[in-house]
């Protein structure tokens, strides 16, 4: 496929612009371009034609399977994007006066407590634009809390079955990460938290279901040791698709937990975003919550900035705000009973998958799982064939590839969540897929060492391409 420069040809535009009315204005030399700059100059239907094509070229989730372990890349109905096109939405600005904004008000207000709602929890902020700040958001305000009660603790334990994002919060808010390790059965060893669970620990960062897909079943045991130390313990909510309507955090003794919307409630995702991360708190910690938050009068919504302990903003304004339309809609449209469908739809698909699969690759761990799975292709080395030759293969079937690697505690990991949204067809096309994979493996790995063979770029240098990026095109 041609470049858009490739195209390109002198004097052809896409574009007609009326005379100019007004008087031109002498704009100085020093504000000027020395050279023309460098656009590809092309006809209307031409850009459009070649958008078009680049977008059949590229995976994304309205055209096939995206099965990317803890990533929930469900399918994000377009009433979402229809009602954050609303020009009451799309085209207001946050320096307007609170009088202006209400609708805007309302719907961040009414988001939030249905938010609470869901996990249980007493206040909210919406600032945070996706999870990984959600963390440090939440973990800012465990020292700020601790601060406030002249209490040095130093560290923050962190799981081995964790995402990686983790430790980074755990870092930029100050303290140092412990790492907590699992046991046989790839759950939190509750003895070795009893052994690291200190009074220089301020508290526990705690994914659940963890990045196995296993829920973790000594929750409330888990909580009760934490703050029986005096600390306090946090929910990384990456992976809430699975506990939707059937349990809340704020049940199991959490002191805070992070949504990631653009996952949990199919707003768009990948590509580095748009992303929201609001952060639920219970009433302990509601006073070091980002400003403004949004709150209620008796006849108007404002954005309240009296918050006496604020770790301050951690973004811009209000935070990602087209994206809380989106989830707004979403949760709308699904209702609380529809909540509960979602996580027994993503729990069903993840397990079908899994115990399909369990026979051609290897499972790390024989349990049940929750909204995903994870496999291992470690029983492939004798074949020379590794968990990145499977998933460059799997390609082929115009599907995308799961998470590969990772979690870390698990070698040649394949990690798979198929989402609520997708359906048996689907499924069994990858599970057909997956299980032909296997068998070439067996029979002619050269032809996964190789994959892929039918996308527009065959397989790349990775390593080159980070430490070599070019983002612009030259001749």
């Amino acid at each position: 496929m041609e470049l858009i420069f490739e195209i390109s040809k002198p004097k052809r535009k896409g574009y007609s612009l009326p005379e100019c009315d007004v008087p031109a204005a002498n704009v100085s030399e020093l504000y000027r371009r020395n050279i023309p700059a460098e656009l590809p100059e092309v006809s209307e239907p031409q850009i459009v034609r070649h958008l078009v094509n680049l977008s059949v070229l590229n995976h994304h989730v309205d055209k096939n399977f995206y099965p990317l372990g803890s990533c929930t890349m469900k399918y994000n109905p377009k009433i979402n994007e229809e009602m954050a096109r609303l020009e009451g939405f799309a085209a207001i600005h946050p320096f307007q006066p609170e009088s202006s904004l209400q609708g805007a008000l309302q719907l961040m207000y009414d988001l939030g407590e249905y938010l609470k709602k869901i996990v249980n929890l007493e206040a909210i902020t919406l600032q945070p634009a996706a999870g990984a700040q959600g963390e440090f958001t939440a973990i800012s305000m465990f020292k700020a809390y601790f601060n406030k009660k002249d209490e040095n603790r130093k560290y923050i334990l962190i799981p081995d079955s964790a995402h990686g994002t983790n430790p980074a919060s755990v870092n930029f808010s100050g303290y140092k990460p412990i790492t907590l390790p699992s046991n046989n059965e790839g759950l939190v060893d509750i003895n070795k938290l009893r052994d690291l669970m200190t009074d220089d620990v301020a508290g526990l960062m705690l994914t659940n279901p963890n990045t196995l897909g296993l829920f973790e079943k000594n929750t409330k045991n888990i909580t009760e040791i934490v703050h029986q130390k005096g600390g306090l313990i946090y929910l990384d909510g990456a992976n809430l698709n699975a506990l939707l309507g059937i349990t809340r955090p704020g049940d199991l003794g959490f002191d805070a937990v992070h949504f990631n919307l653009h996952k949990t409630f199919s707003t768009p995702h990948g590509g580095g975003g748009p992303g929201a991360g609001p952060v639920a708190v219970t009433k302990l910690l509601k006073s070091f919550l980002p400003v403004p938050t949004i709150a209620k009068g008796d006849n108007s919504y404002f954005l309240d900035y009296n918050v006496p302990d604020t770790i301050g903003k951690v973004q811009a304004f209000y935070g990602n705000f087209l994206v809380l339309v989106r989830a707004y809609a979403f949760l709308r449209i699904v209702g609380e009973k529809g909540l509960v469908q979602i996580s027994k739809s993503a729990i069903l698909n993840a397990n079908y998958i899994i115990q399909s699969l369990k026979e051609d690759y290897y499972l790390p761990f024989d349990d049940f799982c929750m909204h995903e799975g994870v496999l291992s292709g470690k029983n492939l080395k004798n074949k020379e064939v590794r968990t990145l030759d499977v998933a460059k293969r799997l390609l082929d079937f115009g599907l995308h590839a799961p998470t590969v690697y990772f979690p870390l505690i698990v070698s040649e990991a394949l990690m798979i969540e198929p989402t609520d949204s997708e359906s048996k067809e689907t499924l069994d096309q990858f599970i057909e897929a997956m299980t032909r994979i296997r068998k070439e493996a067996d029979e002619n790995p050269d032809l996964l060492k190789s994959a892929p063979h039918n996308t527009p770029v065959r397989r790349l240098d990775e390593v080159k391409a980070i430490k070599e990026l070019k983002v612009r095109w030259k001749k």
